[in-house]
């Protein structure tokens, strides 16, 4: 065998899973079909659009705050040719570190499309039409997810966009429509209202941010709006008319109705993701897939067929960059004769608007079904005292602990670091700490993670602050 490992994808999965084996020792090659490593994640996705999140809030900051700080400036100007180009200035980044990765890991890679041929066997068509065969002991699919589309509205990344074209419109569009209050929706919603446009939200379900926790995303669709963002819950867009200078969008209500014609200049269409599975020969490989044509795995990520295992997008679970990476990890150390393991209890997941919306574990809407008995701990950052001095106020810590042992179950996080204050909670339930473990915890003062050890303190009703 040519290979000990051929990884095909070099997303945050993919390539993750494939240093680790380098370093374990093994011969590792990668398959990668866009001339970029980093999949979606660092050329379309989680870096460039936190970067336009980044700019789009300091533009917003500048415009509305400074003065409140006793600092006078004039009003802001946008250069979006310029602030484009900081975003791709971050992904240029980001993709070179991971090729240097490579490079210094020793792992071989194939630019092209790559098709599993059979067990061992992968075929690689590049650019130019030509076809080579990689022969390698173990083959993992780590090919990531793809945009899912509304039937009957077609994505020309122009006017009707997906995350990807919302990622490089030319101007400020005077208004926009997103269709899904998901996290992609959200984050780029948030960066064109920020920059101007006026921004309206459609969601077939009732309520924005499905899967978390009901009063916080309840309390987080309160400052979206406050922010200036409109939302249409339990409505679903049916059609789109292109045919005018400006788009006509058919809205109707999910559980039927009259309907109503919104115009707009740009539809973003951002309803979730599909496996990436297309095209892999995965199905003459004798890999079995399940209905929603996401690879069936066992609990060490092996499909079907010997020899090639699955991870990421492509299984089932979250559909987030570090939950692959992990999973990357864990398949390489397996295939080492380690026992990779990745624990689906302590998956933080963090929607990057503003203010951050972050959780872990478990919700209170899961703890109900499951008929957990659970106590609540709450802190508002209206009494944390560096979150009064920065002006950012908005929000809450809210966690969730057994009710006979006190071991934390999951919180959530509203405020302007949550993505970064999550971790603390994490490695709380990794080592299945107590809330009393992060009340008794010294914290400093005077930070935002102190309404963390405020929460903990709540949940034995004994917060000092509230």
């Amino acid at each position: 065998m040519a290979y000990d490992l051929i990884v095909i994808g070099t997303g945050p999965g993919g390539y993750v899973c494939a240093i680790r084996a380098a370093q374990l020792g093994m011969k590792v090659a990668v398959v990668e079909k866009r001339a970029t490593h980093g999949g979606t994640c660092l050329n379309v996705g989680c870096i460039p659009s936190k970067a336009l999140l980044h700019a789009s809030e300091l533009f917003e900051e500048a415009g509305h705050s400074f003065s409140k700080m006793g600092i006078g400036v004039s009003k802001p100007k946008l250069d979006l040719k310029a602030m484009l180009g900081f975003k791709d200035e971050a992904v240029d980044g980001n993709v070179k570190g991971v090729d240097f990765l490579f490079k210094k890991n020793k792992i071989e890679s194939f630019f092209g499309a790559g098709r599993i041929a059979a067990a061992g066997k992968v075929e690689v068509k590049g650019a130019d039409g030509k076809t080579q065969t990689l022969d390698t002991k173990n083959i993992v699919i780590a090919t990531g997810s793809d945009v899912a589309r509304l039937k009957g509205i077609e994505i020309d990344e122009k006017r009707i966009v997906s995350s990807t074209g919302a990622l490089t419109l030319d101007k400020v569009p005077q208004s926009m429509l997103v269709v899904g209050a998901g996290v992609i929706g959200l984050e780029l919603g948030s960066v064109w209202r920020r920059l101007g446009a006026e921004v309206t939200v459609v969601e077939f379900l009732d309520r924005i941010l499905p899967g978390i926790d009901t009063e916080v995303g309840r309390q987080s669709q309160r400052l979206l709006e406050k922010q200036g963002m409109t939302f249409k819950l339990g409505a679903k867009v049916t059609g789109v008319d292109i045919s005018g200078k400006r788009l006509k969008a058919k809205i109707e209500p999910a559980k039927g109705g009259a309907a109503e014609t919104i115009e707009t200049d740009v539809v973003l269409v951002a309803i979730g993701r599909v496996p990436y599975t297309e095209g892999l020969g995965l199905k003459e490989a004798g890999v079995a897939m399940d209905e929603r044509s996401r690879v069936k795995t066992d609990v060490h990520f092996a499909t079907s067929v010997a020899g090639i295992y699955a991870i990421g997008d492509v299984i089932t679970g979250p559909m987030l960059a570090h939950k692959a990476e992990d999973e990357g990890v864990a398949v390489a150390e397996i295939l080492a004769g380690q026992a990779g393991h990745v624990n689906y209890d302590v998956i933080p997941n963090v929607v990057y608007t503003y203010p951050e919306i972050a959780s872990v574990g478990k919700s209170e809407d899961e703890l109900k079904a499951a008929n957990v008995a659970y106590n609540v701990g709450k802190f508002p950052f209206t009494a944390n005292g560096r979150a009064k001095a920065n002006q950012q106020t908005d929000g809450f810590v809210k966690i969730l602990a057994d009710a006979k042992t006190d071991r934390v179950l999951g919180a959530s996080i509203v405020c302007s670091d949550a993505g970064n204050m999550i971790a603390e909670i994490a490695v709380a339930m990794e080592f299945s700490a107590s809330a009393e473990d992060i009340a008794r915890t010294c914290h400093a003062h005077p930070t935002l993670p102190e309404a963390v050890k405020e929460a903990a303190m709540a949940v034995a009703k004994r917060a000092i602050h509230m």
